[in-house]
């Protein structure tokens, strides 16, 4: 019976089985490296030997232990059980911290690698980087695969249907009013990191303009595009026009959030974050906007999708 169910299954079932099991293989490499930085074993610099860079690896293990727990809960009926804040919680940090990445990665790796060996970094440095590397590529891939899965299958309200959609509820003047507010602080923002990734000097300190190297432009660019991106993902989901499918502009939004709310809560609590070129009140604005920003838009995210779950259910 087992066997028949097995191949009688829907092509995305199967898909998300393998993409959780192998997202959850991808993830051990990182989980390895980053246990044993925790404990001061194979530390290619004396700076990550510090209490503050062993203490953020210690989390970044602890956060690789709870991926392999999703992406074994998203490969599994079980995991459909678990409570929603449970799994959406991480869900979100993770994609905001992993797609993004992904689209990076190539560029990043190599960078990275250079720019920390030519810094004295140890010849071992290299070799953990392309684990690393592997890790992250790895589960941005298959991660976020193995969720469309479950999220089709435990809240397709979530991936499916048009944008125009009539939806009852009380919150749809607050969800204007406060989501074209939160657009016009992203797209400031990613007008911003536009410009200071192009080259722009407005901002930055005279002194720091040789510390811009590919790695702080990358990333700059990333959270500008990700910024204007979920502005008008969350202009089309409040507005309800721009786009036919719910999907993209939910995808849009849903990374954004994520990924302004993580990187940037990454930024303000790393220890190295003084060495940025920028100003800084402009580096502590934009870093706590993004911040901010990541949280209110996830918020009108989810009264979206509580209203979307009202209709697709019949619920007046």
């Amino acid at each position: 019976m087992k066997v028949t169910s097995e191949r009688s299954a829907p092509q995305w079932m199967k898909m998300r089985r393998f993409c959780g099991y192998g997202a959850a293989i991808a993830v051990m490499p990182y989980l390895l490296i980053k246990i044993a930085w925790t404990f001061g074993l194979f530390i290619p610099t004396e700076q990550m030997g510090d209490a503050s860079w062993r203490a953020i690896n210690a989390a970044t293990a602890v956060l690789a232990m709870v991926g392999i727990l999703l992406a074994l809960a998203f490969s599994r009926p079980w995991g459909e059980r678990l409570p929603a804040w449970l799994v959406a919680l991480p869900v979100w940090v993770g994609t905001g911290l992993l797609v993004p990445m992904l689209l990076l990665a190539p560029v990043l790796g190599p960078a990275a690698m250079s720019r920390d060996m030519a810094a004295g970094a140890a010849d071992i440095w290299a070799y953990e980087q392309i684990f690393v590397m592997v890790s992250l590529i790895g589960v941005g891939i298959f991660l976020p695969l193995a969720l469309a899965g479950y999220t089709k299958a435990r809240w397709p309200e979530a991936l499916s249907g048009p944008t125009d959609m009539e939806l009852p509820g009380h919150t749809r003047n607050l969800q204007i009013t406060l989501g074209r507010l939160i657009a016009a602080g992203c797209i400031m923002l990613g007008v911003i990191k536009m410009y200071w990734a192009a080259g722009g000097t407005l901002g930055i300190h005279p002194d720091r303009l040789n510390d811009r190297d590919v790695w702080w432009h990358l990333l700059t660019l990333s959270t500008g595009a990700w910024a204007l991106a979920g502005a008008w993902g969350l202009l089309v989901l409040i507005c309800r026009r721009g786009s036919r499918s719910f999907l993209p502009p939910m995808v849009a939004a849903w990374i954004s959030s994520g990924m302004l709310f993580s990187y940037n809560l990454f930024s303000a609590i790393r220890n190295d974050s003084e060495s940025s070129p920028e100003y800084p009140l402009p580096r502590v604005l934009t870093t706590e906007a993004g911040t901010v920003l990541g949280v209110m838009m996830v918020m009108i995210i989810l009264l979206v999708l509580h209203d979307r779950r009202q209709t697709l259910r019949g619920k007046p």
